[in-house]
């Protein structure tokens, strides 16, 4: 998976994300929406776009750049130039930010485009410079992990996962991890890099939201092979199955299915 797929994938999940990286944000950062958008008559696409809840606020053009490129300051130019003719009534100011693993990989020449430099419409972030990642916001820790390589990705993946336990998200940031490890590792499944990052199927669990989603398939398993045996279930009925515990909902699954098992065999005969 391409570094920039990851980076879309974590600013979706918390759009609020890219202004931890700036040092002046707005002063609203509540219900900003992140997007790619295609600018089909110019044949361009931006990585990702924050845009304002409502057209009094500021939209930022995202650009994740990994590899050198001569003339990406020019491109953020010409995007937003591109999107501002077509939307400029949906907000009031555009800012655009390129986030670099490093220094080393920014665009060199800036001739043409350092007034957008000297206005502040354009900001350059290093990963490399934002500090340890165990001291960082797990999102902002995730980003300088696509960074990293070898050892040091790997135990700061496990590092990760660890903190994740007392997060409320914790099954969206493994998620994220071992997402940004495959992406490492190509010729790992994703079972072997669970392994090698020391977080096992039945650690996933136990997590809280793997056991809600397991509750809900158990109680909607059970509605099927009930409506199978006594036709469509009453709401009340169908109430008082979703209110049973997790050991009498699985005993009453077993007893369904067997009763079930028991008919077709019988039809088959």
């Amino acid at each position: 998976m391409k570094r920039d797929t990851i980076f879309y994938q974590i600013f979706q999940q918390s759009p609020q994300l890219l202004f931890d990286l700036l040092p002046q944000p707005p002063a609203s950062t509540q219900g900003y929406n992140f997007e790619s958008v295609e600018i089909k008559e110019a044949s361009f696409r931006i990585d990702g776009v924050l845009t304002p809840p409502d057209p009094n606020g500021d939209v930022f053009f995202v650009e994740v750049q990994m590899q050198r490129d001569p003339k990406l300051y020019e491109r953020i130019f010409n995007e937003a130039s591109n999107y501002t003719y077509r939307r400029t009534e949906m907000f009031s100011q555009w800012y655009g930010v390129a986030i670099y693993p490093s220094h080393s990989i920014e665009q060199t020449s800036t001739k043409v485009p350092y007034e957008l430099f000297d206005s502040g419409r354009i900001r350059a972030i290093y990963l490399d410079t934002l500090g340890q990642i165990d001291q960082l916001p797990i999102g902002l820790g995730l980003m300088v992990l696509t960074t990293l390589e070898g050892d040091e990705a790997v135990g700061e993946a496990r590092r990760m996962i660890s903190r994740s336990r007392q997060a409320l998200d914790e099954n969206v940031i493994i998620n994220m991890v071992s997402t940004i490890m495959l992406s490492k590792f190509t010729t790992f499944s994703r079972d072997e890099v669970d392994a090698m990052l020391g977080y096992k199927i039945d650690e996933l669990k136990q997590t809280r939201v793997y056991q809600d989603a397991l509750q809900e398939g158990r109680e909607e398993i059970l509605l099927i092979l009930l409506g199978h045996k006594f036709g469509p279930l009453s709401l009340t009925n169908s109430s008082k199955i979703k209110s049973l515990d997790f050991d009498r909902l699985q005993a009453l699954i077993a007893i369904a299915s067997e009763v079930r098992t028991q008919q077709e065999q019988e039809r088959s005969l």
